[in-house]
């Protein structure tokens, strides 16, 4: 591999507008597959949207469309696999950019599973037990409660699209976002899993948490796709 090709650039945006997002993704995809830029990680956040994946039921939109843009939450079909899921301030969202041919690393499972290994160990740092969970992509609390075995919360999606062996989209990590805006759907359509955040399982305010929480993520996605 050449320097562009070994290395992972980590880049915080802010808060974008979601068809901001797919525009900006669109153009990094494009420079990766010219060799103009290396491997991406784009950290940013989004206002209320509903993004509808590949695999989405209808059913699993509980509420219309109108409804939804009176409340102004946007809505938007995408090419990322999955079902629906919610964004919104507070969840970190993070699109990665990567050549897996360059890397020869053609296994798209594979590469799934080191997302899930990354967010895991950023929560680990954080303090908090995440898994993964056979048959369902994402990061799930592994709490253990009397009776009931392992708890389903889920903490993390995850979702790509693949162009030329070049991944975009990624995944989302709720960290201090209102989990109310989930009620709207089936999450994943997993009907299940309980919706949970970083804030929620440390019991803590957001103060300083959501800045935290991205300097974990570019160290563990940093050191995992190096």
């Amino acid at each position: 591999m050449n320097p562009v090709e070994s290395r992972l650039s980590v880049e915080w945006l802010g808060r974008v507008a979601y068809s901001e997002g797919l525009e900006v993704q669109a153009k990094a995809v494009e420079g990766r597959q010219n060799s103009v830029s290396g491997d991406r990680l784009l950290l940013l956040e989004h206002p209320p949207v509903i993004t509808l994946g590949r695999n989405t039921r209808e059913a699993n939109l509980l509420v219309s469309r109108e409804i939804l843009a009176a409340r102004g939450i946007g809505l938007h079909e995408v090419s990322r696999g999955g079902d629906v899921t919610y964004h919104a301030p507070g969840q970190l969202v993070g699109y990665l950019i990567v050549d897996l041919a360059a890397r020869g690393e053609l296994d798209v499972h594979h590469f799934l599973r080191r997302m899930e290994s990354a967010l895991i160990e950023a929560l680990e740092r954080l303090g908090l037990r995440g898994r993964s969970v056979v048959g369902r992509t994402g990061v799930f609390m592994a709490e253990e409660r009397e009776g009931e075995g392992l708890a389903q919360r889920k903490i993390a999606s995850i979702g790509i699209g693949l162009q030329r062996w070049v991944t975009y989209h990624g995944f989302a990590l709720n960290v201090t976002l209102d989990l109310s805006g989930f009620d709207g759907i089936v999450p994943c359509g997993l009907k299940d899993v309980e919706m949970t955040s970083v804030g929620r399982e440390l019991g803590c305010g957001p103060l300083g948490l959501d800045e935290r929480v991205r300097q974990e993520i570019a160290r563990t996605f940093g050191r995992a796709f190096a």
